[in-house]
């Protein structure tokens, strides 16, 4: 019977940030093309892109806050209860704010809105790696 080691909950702070961040973005981008293309008024480009944005934050918000990865000694399990066992995890490595889990079938998996991806990361690796040599 495997027990779970740690969870990876998705940071509130990160997803607003990243929400940010893209209404940052989208606005610098939305407001360019108007301005290029003539438009009298590319400020509708900030206002359109950041409501957008936080809209969508806002609906989307309390089901990706909901997803939390959990990690056993030999496996990780998803929101969706999907199980990825370790000894199929080939990588994981950090995606801005995510943290990305690679299998050996090539099957990738986001562990998304982290505080600390690399942390995660790093900890799914040694367990990983932990699992394998108490095999052999």
């Amino acid at each position: 019977m495997s027990q779970i080691i740690a969870s990876f909950p998705p940071a509130r702070s990160t997803y607003i940030r990243d929400h940010i961040l893209l209404a940052a973005l989208g606005s610098l981008l939305l407001s360019g093309v108007l301005f290029y293309v003539g438009n009298p008024h590319p400020w509708t480009g900030i206002v359109g892109s950041v409501l957008a944005i936080g809209a969508r934050g806002a609906y989307a918000m309390s089901e990706q806050l909901g997803m939390v990865w959990k990690l056993s000694d030999t496996k990780l399990i998803g929101p969706d209860e999907r199980v990825i066992p370790l000894a199929n995890v080939a990588d994981a490595r950090t995606m801005l704010s995510a943290l990305q889990v690679v299998t050996q079938t090539g099957d990738k998996y986001l562990i998304k809105y982290k505080a600390d991806p690399a942390a995660g990361a790093s900890h799914i690796l040694k367990t990983r790696d932990a699992a394998l040599s108490a095999r052999s």
